[in-house]
């Protein structure tokens, strides 16, 4: 009997260099910055506050309190929707999410399931299109602490972040890289800030990261039966790290013929790796129900509208028109949008006049320009200051644009037969000759009357 030898591998045996390409979602959560919690009048501000210092008997899940939601942070959830490019069903409702841990006090989670306030957006990067699948809105957690009291290891919690505004934004599974899932979440990051909807600063916790990754052979079409989760990562770069440990994980285990647990893992930074936690739940594990205590939401198209004005001109929309109004480059201009308040700085420099546009980019980004300390009537005074023209008279101009000539020419040579980096050496030179004094423009027209006289 012959036994038939595959590619790469041994007579009769699997073939072990097979090439997996990663299947990644995301999950993030966000804080709002509301004053008040979600269900509460607590102040949702609670970070580096004493702990718990800003509860109440509804935030404690004391017997008799009751929530009361916030309107706000369910305007600001459908506002997010809208610049996601989201749909808005005139139908929601809250629900609970069933599950027991110490730094969840009253045993379950008022969330959302089936009837999210925003479905179905998408997200532009130049890594391609991410589709949002949802966006609801939940109240956040406790903390725990794992510290030492009196010699013993001791989990103390903190009760003054339960209950703070949380949105949940969950994308389809779109992303095939890791750099395509931080170029996602830092559009993600950038949109969130410019509709002022939270500062999303993950340092504080404001902006949690949770990777849903899984991976399949190249080429195929189908979704991978299962996922590992990896928890509340706070920053861009950990994220790509560690979808990159977990797709090599992943791919080493499936070529030794086992398939991955689907389990929830925490990113742990000293070791550059990730950690098992917790076998990942279910939907049908938090027993979800309508929540009893709060009335579904109904919504008229006219509030949706409302709430859609609200939302200023975004970073695409703002690119497009600095490149238009402007005449920056795709660059330039999407450095000078990098934040909302950056662009503001830009335009209100545009606004004073004298300096043209493209030169006051030029010199905020160059410059790398402190925005908060430096007023855009002083920066434009600055610009002029260090680029005026001396009291050089044109008589005087046209002596130094002879002498160049005069030294370089080859260059005029050139010049004279159409090459225009010739034209940019000479104008260079003469700038080195007055020392950055002048204006190009103005030295080019003196050059082609010198040039005409030669």
């Amino acid at each position: 009997m012959r036994l038939n030898k595959r590619p790469n591998g041994i007579p009769g045996q699997k073939n072990n260099m097979t090439q997996y390409e990663p299947v990644i979602g995301m999950e993030i959560h966000v804080e709002l910055a509301t004053k008040s919690k979600m269900f509460c009048g607590c102040p949702a501000d609670h970070f580096a506050k004493k702990p718990n210092t800003q509860t109440c008997p509804v935030c404690l899940a004391m017997p008799g309190g009751l929530p009361v939601p916030n309107k706000k942070a369910i305007e600001w959830t459908i506002k997010l929707g809208l610049a996601l490019g989201c749909e808005i069903p005139l139908a929601s409702k809250f629900d609970r999410k069933n599950y027991f841990y110490p730094d969840l006090p009253k045993g379950y989670q008022i969330s959302q399931y089936d009837q999210p306030l925003a479905i179905n957006g998408k997200v532009e990067t130049e890594q391609g299109t991410v589709r949002i699948h949802r966006v609801h809105l939940e109240e956040d957690t406790g903390k725990l602490l794992h510290t030492t009291v009196n010699g013993k290891k001791v989990t103390l919690v903190d009760f003054n972040r339960c209950g703070v505004p949380l949105v949940e934004i969950v994308t389809e599974p779109d992303i095939r890289s890791s750099d395509e899932a931080k170029a996602f979440l830092k559009k993600l990051y950038q949109i969130i800030r410019y509709i002022g909807i939270s500062d999303a600063d993950m340092e504080k916790g404001s902006m949690r990261l949770e990777p849903n990754i899984s991976v399949r052979p190249m080429g195929t079409k189908e979704l991978p039966n299962y996922k590992v989760e990896v928890k509340n990562i706070n920053s861009f770069n950990f994220v790509k790290k560690a979808i990159e440990y977990e797709v090599k994980r992943h791919s080493d285990l499936l070529r030794q013929g086992t398939t991955p647990v689907q389990e929830t893992r925490g990113w742990m930074e000293g070791k550059n790796a990730t950690v098992a936690q917790r076998i990942k739940e279910e939907a049908n594990d938090y027993r979800y129900f309508p929540e009893p205590d709060i009335p579904p939401m109904r919504w008229e198209k006219s509030q949706i509208s409302n709430i859609k004005s609200q939302i200023p001109e975004l970073p695409d929309e703002k690119i497009a028109r600095f490149k238009k109004e402007y005449a920056l480059n795709t660059y330039d201009a999407g450095l000078l949008t990098d934040t909302k308040e950056l662009a503001d700085y830009f335009e209100e420099c545009v606004k004073v006049g004298v300096v043209p546009a493209k030169k006051l980019a030029n010199w905020i980004i160059n410059k790398k320009v402190n925005i908060d300390d430096v007023l855009p009537a002083t920066l434009v005074k600055s610009i002029m200051k260090a680029s005026a023209v001396s009291a050089i008279s044109d008589e005087e101009l046209k002596k130094v644009v002879k002498q160049v000539l005069d030294a370089n020419p080859k260059a005029v040579t050139d010049y004279k037969k159409g090459k225009e980096q010739a034209l940019m050496f000479i104008v260079g030179m003469t700038m080195k000759a007055l020392k950055g004094k002048g204006n190009p423009q103005h030295i080019k027209g003196l050059i082609g009357i010198c040039l005409k006289r030669v």
